[in-house]
């Protein structure tokens, strides 16, 4: 592949510009740009439509989103989470001055191991914090037992899912809250921005509170809140890009099938199980470099790049590798077998709606040459 064109792991979809003009028009001649303008309100609307939940705060990024959602169940003391996610989901236990007590993961979906949840439970813990990685859904029904069974608070790390379904329906149903990120990489994006899925009315009241500096009405202050809220600009590229969510997903299906099969065979490479019955969003491509391919993952990785082909190796490293998390207990790699094999061996080749299936051709030839050229 020719050096002048890179190919990133992902890329936004952008609708028309040319169909972004008129929402761009009315915020200027409305003159509301922020603070739950009309635009922030079709938006909620029309995601819980979509995802078929009942109700939904739309905030600024995933970020403040997971950092607010601690706040609004008041968790505090330990949360027990998954060392293999980004920074995000165990920056938001810090801000909030909550300690990570990290679980090893299951080595076949790379989710948090419910098999090894009990153990790091002490009479800290107030609350469970897993990722549904890749957008794969977690064991939700074992998860849910283990925090029945010891009354804590479950938030699940949706940044990946959304639009991801069970047999049930919607996978952002599941625990106490599920934060979901709409980051420019994400399936579907606000360029920047996130959510809360709220269970009842009642809560979303007090998240919406948490996320407007705790205010209620012009004079009162009821909790330490933050400035979370979403702006009418992001809640207007939302509505437009959900018009078109359905094909992008199609696209991006395609495309994971397509790279299924080529790579199929391919002596080394292992492919994640797919979502089986459950309604998946193609979120990510992830493969495993095994030993008994012919070069390293990060040679690999290397070899790539030098063609103009930009992977990504997530989670490399582990959230538990990083200074701020490594004087842990919890975080110490013999306590995290599966996750630390994972993070040696992942690699995220590109997937987005716009990548053309000769590139993945391209890709595929790459990965099944074995020598370094």
């Amino acid at each position: 592949m020719s050096s002048k064109k890179n190919i990133y792991v992902t890329q936004p979809y952008l609708p028309p510009l040319e169909e972004f003009i008129p929402y761009l028009e009315q915020i200027w001649n409305n003159k509301i740009l922020t603070n739950g303008g009309p635009f922030h309100q079709q938006l909620e609307t029309a995601l819980c439509e979509y995802l078929g939940v009942d109700h939904i705060a739309l905030f600024t990024n995933g970020t403040i989103a997971l950092v607010t959602a601690l706040q609004a169940l008041r968790i505090t003391g330990e949360v027990i989470t998954t060392p293999y996610s980004f920074v995000a989901t165990s920056h938001s236990l810090l801000w909030n001055g909550i300690k990570p007590v990290f679980v090893d993961i299951d080595p076949n979906t790379f989710n948090l191991d419910p098999a090894k949840i009990e153990a790091a439970i002490t009479p800290q813990t107030t609350a469970i914090m897993p990722v549904h990685c890749y957008g794969h859904p977690c064991d939700v029904e074992a998860i849910q037992r283990i925090a029945d069974n010891y009354n804590l608070k479950l938030i699940y790390d949706a940044a990946h899912a959304f639009g991801v379904q069970d047999a049930q329906g919607s996978i952002l149903r599941h625990g106490d809250l599920s934060v979901l990120s709409f980051h420019a990489t994400k399936v579907f994006n606000t360029f920047e921005g996130g959510a809360i899925i709220c269970p009842d009315a009642k809560t979303k009241v007090r998240i919406d509170q948490l996320k407007n500096f705790g205010h209620v009405g012009e004079v009162n202050v009821v909790a330490p809140g933050i400035n979370g809220k979403m702006s009418e600009f992001n809640a207007a590229l939302g509505l437009l890009q959900l018009k078109y969510i359905d094909q992008a997903i199609a696209r991006r299906k395609g495309i994971y099938e397509a790279y299924r099969e080529r790579l199929e065979g391919t002596i080394g490479i292992r492919c994640l199980g797919d979502a089986g019955e459950k309604v998946a969003n193609y979120a990510y491509f992830p493969i495993l470099v095994d030993p008994d391919y012919p070069i390293s993952r990060d040679d690999l990785y290397q070899k790539l790049k030098d063609h103009g082909i930009h992977p990504r190796r997530y989670f490399y490293p582990l959230i538990s590798d990083f200074p701020m998390y490594r004087g842990l207990p919890s975080a110490h790699r013999e306590n995290l077998p599966c996750a630390t094999a994972a993070a040696q061996r992942v690699l995220c080749l590109p997937i987005y709606p716009n990548l053309e299936i000769s590139a993945v051709d391209e890709i595929t030839n790459l990965i099944g040459t074995n020598s370094h050229g």
